[in-house]
């Protein structure tokens, strides 16, 4: 099977072709092509992202990307538009969440395609490619998929990225059930805005943590860890970044690569703790990481250590660097997934939906 998967829900704009292979039980993913254009440089001045302006580009790469990913996924001869008769099997779309201008021009791009691209009868659903519409989270988690071995049910998934803060426990494929998420502000929003008040660049994770690393003194506990001994699987990153703020306000000729120690230490000292209470309290087999600020090469190496020092018995399947962004080939897994339970979706029943949550 080969899944054709589409990702616009913020500010990477992002085409895959994954092919999948099944032998004795078991699966091969060959990603024949990934392309990514970030749009960082361009919002970089705004200190965040313009809604507007990443639906703008959108529009303009998507059909650059499509192009290169079919040519080096060598699924056409011909690359003048309208594409006819492409080798896939089905279209991966990611309809939510994220910017929802953003995420449309994903959407209307895909549902085009499909409608443009005739298939054979053997795999036609209503004369077109079929559809497949793909949660944004479900691909942070199934990103480990494709490196090393799978990971084993049942699993539990920490998510962490610019937008969500996420403890989900899986029994099998395409079966979510939340055990706890953020209250206020995600993981990697508390880092953009922390990383803003020092006066450092966007996206503020990699400068917070290329910061912290100048910072020789081990910590002193000087910003709290909220919720950590809350007893739920919930989390609040508000609090800290306001704490950051007052210490800011009250010190102004504070060292600044102290503060990002500090700030980087307190939050990763609550993902840990609360994904090892929730490893604790349920039966897994494996754990997976995903999102944006599992690049965060601390939060890396302290998962890594806590499971092997607390849980030896489950594996660790932390997402490559390459897929902790935002990306189409973890898209197409999930596509791949959904396309072998039939689970495709009706065009007309995709929309753009910014605050999807996974079920």
């Amino acid at each position: 099977m080969k899944i054709l998967a589409i990702e616009t829900s913020c500010d990477e704009t992002a085409i895959a072709v994954l092919e999948i292979s099944e032998k004795q039980n078991s699966l091969k993913f060959n990603l024949l092509s990934n392309q990514v254009l970030s749009q960082i440089k361009i919002h970089k001045k705004f200190g965040g992202v313009v809604p507007n302006l990443a639906m703008r580009e959108h529009r303009k790469n998507l059909p650059i990307l499509l192009k290169e990913a079919l040519r080096e996924g060598e699924l056409i001869s011909n690359f003048q538009f309208p594409i006819s008769k492409p080798k896939v099997d089905a279209i991966a779309v990611t309809y939510g969440p994220g910017l929802e201008p953003a995420l449309w021009e994903g959407i209307n791009f895909a549902k085009d395609l499909a409608k443009k691209w005739p298939v054979s009868p053997r795999r036609s659903r209503g004369g077109q490619v079929p559809l497949v519409g793909v949660n944004h989270l479900e691909g942070h988690i199934y990103a480990s998929w494709l490196e090393n071995a799978p990971p084993k049910f049942p699993l539990l998934a920490l998510i962490a990225s610019g937008g969500h803060t996420e403890l989900v426990l899986m029994k099998k494929h395409l079966n979510y059930k939340i055990l706890g998420e953020t209250r206020d502000d995600a993981a990697g929003e508390a880092f953009d805005k922390v990383a803003r008040m020092l006066g450092l660049g966007y996206p503020g994770g990699p400068e917070i943590s290329k910061l912290a690393e100048r910072w020789k003194t081990p910590g002193n506990g000087l910003f709290p860890r909220p919720m950590i001994n809350s007893g739920d699987f919930d989390f609040s990153f508000s609090g800290l970044k306001t704490a950051v703020l007052y210490y800011l306000r009250d010190n102004p000729r504070a060292n600044k690569a102290a503060i990002a120690y500090e700030f980087q230490q307190a939050t990763i000292d609550v993902l840990v703790k609360k994904t090892a209470d929730a490893l604790r309290k349920y039966k897994v087999k494996s754990l997976v990481v995903g999102g944006g600020v599992t690049a965060n090469k601390l939060l890396r190496s302290s998962l890594s250590n806590r499971v092997a020092t607390s849980f030896p018995k489950i594996s660790l399947h932390v997402s490559p660097l390459w897929l902790c962004g935002d990306n189409a080939a973890m898209i197409a897994v999930v596509g791949y997934f959904k396309a072998r339970a039939k689970k495709f979706s009706k065009p007309e029943k995709i929309k753009a939906q910014g605050n999807l949550r996974l079920s």
